[in-house]
């Protein structure tokens, strides 16, 4: 037969300390908080693709008109724009974030949606910066066609 094991009070009090202190798997702990951060809008005629990041750069969370579901020129319209920044906004929130910095880049029909979304979840928004590539002079013109 098997040995039998007795377990006294000691050890009986002590397992249900070990139990206490580990955190269940299903459970959703951050990793690491973070007060302020960056949110980073990239808004193209055919996609809108947000990236939240923490002061340093580095990526917390992102998302895209894309990866929401949304396909062909749908992913390019105002309410596919606002999807994506709510669901950043969500995470942005569970995450602790309280103050972040906007960085828009791109001239599609995202670019405002997006940020109203992401203020609906109460995060303070400390500025707004556009920065949008501007062509100085452009590609040579094409010569002209001789016939």
């Amino acid at each position: 037969m098997g040995k039998i094991k007795i377990i006294t009070k000691e050890e009986e009090s002590n397992k249900v300390a070990e139990e206490a202190t580990v955190p269940k798997a299903g459970a959703k702990v951050p990793k690491k908080k973070v007060v302020a951060g960056t949110l980073h809008v990239e808004a193209t005629f055919n996609n809108t693709k947000v990236v939240l990041s923490d002061k340093e750069g580095n990526t917390l969370f992102w998302t895209s008109a894309g990866s929401l579901g949304f396909k062909g020129a749908k992913k390019g319209t105002p309410f596919a724009a606002s999807k994506a920044g709510s669901v950043i906004g969500e995470k942005a929130k569970a995450l602790g974030i309280k103050e972040v910095d906007v960085k828009v880049k791109g001239v599609g029909s995202g670019r405002e949606p997006t940020i109203r979304a992401f203020m609906a979840y109460d995060i303070e928004i400390s500025g707004v910066r556009d920065l949008t590539p501007v062509p100085h002079n452009g590609p040579k013109p094409k010569k002209p066609r001789r016939v």
